[in-house]
This record gives C-alpha cells, sequence and structure tokens, in this order.
C-alpha cells in the first residue's frame, strides 16, 4: 500500500517535488540523483516514482540523521499545486443536488439526461493554481463565485476505459475551488456552448495530493445503480471564516470510474489529467443565494469580493485556502 500526501512547492526559488509527514516535507530527488527536482509532469513517472516515495517514508521513519538533514518545514516552502502543469483539465457534473437546486432556482424542471450518462467540460488546464493568492480581472469580480470540489489526478495512459476498471488509473485525489465569474459565465452560454472565459482565469488545487491508498478507509457504496467506488469525505467552504457549505463526496450520483469512462471513449487519458467532481450541493454562492431568494425577496445576492479569503476543507485532503485579489493592470 501507498499511504502519501505528495506536494510540489518552491523553495529558495526552485520548485520541487515530495511528500509531507508530521510537517516537514522530504524531497524525492534526494533519494536518486537520476530524479529530477521538479517532475513534469510528474505523473508520467508514476510507477518508478510511488517505490521511490516508499523508500523515502521508511527513511524517515528510521533513520533519524536523513530525516533531520532531508526535511524542509512546509512555513518555509511556498505550495504549489499538486499538478502544477497538468495535460488537460476536465470538470464534471456529478452531483444531482447541485444541478437539481440550481435549477429549481430558476424555477426550472431537472434535465433528465442527467440520469442518462456524466458530462464535464474542458478549462483551461494551464490556469491551475495552488493554495495562495488568486488574481482576478474588474470583469471576474462581476459576480465572483467560489465552487467546492474534489479532484484526481489520471496516472496512466488508457483508451476507452470502462467503468469496471477506471478506478485503476486514478493515481490520487485534492481538493479543487472552481472559480467561476457568473456574469462572463452567463452571458457565453447564451450561444449554447460551454463556459469559457467566465472559468478559464483560474482553478485552484492542493493542498497536495492524497493517494488512493490513504483514502480506502473512507470508501462507501455509490448511488444505486452506478459503477465504481465512493468516499465518504465531508466537505466544507468558508469564507472569511464564515462557514457557507456543506456536503459530502459520497453525494455524487456519477462516480469518478464512470466519468472516466465518458472522457476515455475514443479518447486518450494520460498522466497528469485532472478530472474534477462537479460543485457539491450547496458548493456555490450561485446556488446558496438563489435558495435565499426563493425564501426572501428582498434578500441581497453575496459575491466574492477583493481580499475575500476562501477555504476549503475535504476530510482526508486537508485545507485548501486561496484569497482573490484584483490583478495589477498594465
Amino acid at each position: 500500500m501507498v499511504l502519501m500526501k505528495l506536494v510540489s512547492y518552491l523553495y529558495q526559488g526552485r520548485e520541487g517535488f515530495g511528500f509531507i509527514r508530521e510537517g516537514f516535507i522530504f524531497p524525492l530527488h534526494v533519494l536518486d540523483e537520476r530524479l529530477p527536482e521538479m517532475i513534469d509532469p510528474f505523473l508520467a513517472e508514476w510507477d518508478r516514482l510511488l517505490p521511490l516515495a516508499q523508500s523515502a517514508e521508511k527513511k524517515v521513519i528510521g533513520d533519524i540523521q536523513w530525516r533531520r538533514s532531508s526535511g524542509i518545514a512546509v512555513d518555509r516552502v511556498s505550495l504549489l499545486a499538486p499538478v502544477p502543469r497538468p495535460g488537460s483539465l476536465r470538470d464534471g457534473y456529478a452531483f444531482r443536488q447541485h444541478v437539481e437546486t440550481a435549477r429549481k432556482n430558476r424555477r426550472l424542471p431537472m434535465i433528465p439526461e442527467f440520469d442518462r450518462f456524466p458530462v464535464f467540460y474542458f478549462s483551461n488546464h494551464r490556469s491551475v493554481r495552488g493554495p495562495g493568492d488568486v488574481p482576478c480581472m474588474p470583469d471576474h469580480f462581476k459576480q465572483l463565485d467560489f465552487e467546492l470540489e474534489a479532484a484526481i489526478v489520471i496516472s496512466k495512459r488508457g483508451r476507452n476505459i470502462s467503468a469496471r476498471k477506471a478506478d485503476q488509473y486514478i493515481g490520487g485525489m485534492m481538493i479543487m475551488n472552481d472559480l467561476s465569474a457568473r456574469v462572463l459565465q452567463m452571458e457565453e452560454m447564451k450561444l449554447n456552448l460551454g463556459p469559457a472565459k467566465g472559468k478559464d482565469f483560474a482553478t485552484c488545487t492542493g493542498p497536495w495530493l492524497v493517494t488512493m491508498d490513504e483514502l480506502a478507509t473512507f470508501e462507501s457504496a455509490c448511488a444505486e445503480g452506478h459503477t465504481g467506488k465512493a468516499w465518504k469525505l465531508e466537505m466544507n467552504c468558508s469564507v472569511n471564516g464564515i462557514a457557507l457549505s456543506r456536503g459530502n463526496l459520497s453525494a455524487m450520483q456519477w462516480t469518478f470510474a464512470e466519468i472516466i469512462e465518458r472522457a476515455s471513449y475514443g479518447v486518450d487519458l494520460y498522466p497528469g489529467d485532472l478530472i474534477g467532481s462537479g460543485t457539491v450541493g450547496s458548493g456555490c454562492l450561485l446556488e446558496l443565494n438563489g435558495t435565499a431568494a426563493l425564501s426572501n425577496p428582498a434578500y441581497i445576492p453575496q459575491w466574492l469580493k477583493a481580499k475575500d479569503e476562501i477555504s476549503m476543507t475535504i476530510s482526508g485532503l486537508g485545507e485548501l485556502n486561496n484569497m482573490v485579489i484584483p490583478e495589477a493592470s498594465g
């Protein structure tokens, strides 16, 4: 079994990759001089990295001198996105509660196609960020929203992957904040294409990538009639210390395995590709504002503002903290 939290980080001006344990990061390149400090994309070396990571963990436990000389305190580094340069980014639409409530708030019936197949859209894989500040343009602050999600990373190449086997292609899981500029999104989706400028400026992931063995104790039954693993992981989001969203990953109607099956139909998936779960029920301001307005017509919608701090936690996956800030002009 591989029980690890893998991190990418910036330390003394250089990028690195390793695992975190008891408040320290242990770089993997110190165990193998042939291994670069930054694996890019590191999951292309997944089969090689996992045994190396296991060896490193044994040294951390059994070699005090090595532990003292090789560990870097977490507070001395800047954490990057665990997969800082993914090959692609797909985001699913897997939580029935989110879809159903968002449509109910607009007085629209549930989409029957939701139960036919899992869907996803492509986002900008070059705008993936880790913890920390997120620069946003003025138009992004027009109804700027968070979206509370989990994301998986593909660990080996595959094509036409069946849902029965798809969980074997998941390398790890992390928290994902799919930031959304709602005015831009709603304007462009009137043209019957998927979201683009309303989503492409930032997707935050982190703080680390948790291997699937480490999540085994959280496994639960998936929705009836579906295929693949599910995980009972509590999901929460607060803004400026005020709790706003709460849900559970086990409420996914469509499993990650089924989304992988759909995504790989006639298409190759590659190590380092990211797939998001979609927003958990109650996991965004769009949904929360709509629900509040239905019960109180005088309700004033709330949206993210400059210097708001977003904190997302998922049990077993850690805490992802971001602040949205105005992007410097020029």
